[in-house]
């Protein structure tokens, strides 16, 4: 049950690396079942969002997922929460199939978890099963489940990294670039991808550079550049704001 408006609901969010500031007071709403872009130049602070969001870098302000606060807590703690990501590189496990790569990633390990595993080998499987195969079902590779990473298309491997981050069934997921070297086919069928899993109830934060996919797949846009949101709209608003093409054009500081 959804307890709160906002799938992800980040506040005033401030990144910074010794005296640069990476991300400057950004406020972003992602409800469930939309799918909300984040764009900007090179440099602007897209991935800093994400790893301070995520918890893989400190920040400040402040950050719920699902209407209960993150704050403070780490990346795996976070991700118990409901909250899951991809990166821009996919790293896979070459030895093991498809299916157990995303298995590892369902898996929530503690101390105790070698000794239950020596006495019921298969304690908790059946239920992370489910959750594999929901998830390749969800980008379109339930076909895969048992071949190797190595045998794997660019595009499906980039599928694959996407459905890793579903597979613990997140409230809301942060996609970093998940259409990096896809072609233009490609990067159609991630959009595809992208709106079905949105349409199970997941809020998705879409980072990327293909303006294409970004466009057509997105239902709200924010623009980052120098750290900080200039401009907030549609994907016609976007297209047509000044202040974006501006800022994609190299002048929106320099006054040329």
């Amino acid at each position: 049950m959804i307890r709160s408006e906002f799938a992800l609901e980040v506040n005033e969010l401030t990144v910074s690396y010794g005296g640069l500031l990476a991300v400057s007071g950004v406020s972003i709403n992602v409800a469930p079942g939309e799918v909300v872009g984040l764009i900007g130049p090179n440099g602007a602070g897209k991935t800093s969002l994400i790893d301070a969001v995520t918890g893989f870098t400190s920040s400040r302000g402040r950050i719920n997922v699902d209407g209960v606060s993150v704050d403070g807590l780490s990346a795996h703690r976070r991700t118990r929460l409901g909250l899951s990501r991809t990166f821009q590189s996919v790293e896979l496990f070459d030895d093991l199939t498809v299916s157990e790569n995303l298995m590892v990633a369902a898996s929530d390990p503690t101390w105790w978890s070698p000794i239950v595993h020596m006495i019921a080998p298969n304690f908790g499987r059946a239920n992370g099963a489910v959750d594999v195969q929901w998830a390749l079902d969800a980008v379109g590779l339930s076909a895969i489940g048992s071949s190797l990473p190595t045998s794997l298309s660019h595009g499906q491997s980039r599928l694959v990294g996407v459905a890793r981050a579903l597979v613990r069934r997140p409230k809301a997921i942060l996609l970093d670039e998940p259409a990096a070297g896809l072609d233009t086919q490609e990067s159609r069928l991630l959009g595809a991808r992208i709106k079905e899993i949105a349409g199970t109830g997941i809020g998705v934060l879409l980072v990327d550079h293909d303006m294409g996919l970004v466009l057509s797949t997105c239902d709200r846009i924010s623009v980052l550049d120098f750290g900080e949101i200039i401009a907030v709209g549609t994907p016609i608003e976007i297209r047509s704001d000044k202040r974006v093409l501006e800022a994609y054009l190299g002048t929106s500081r320099s006054g040329t």
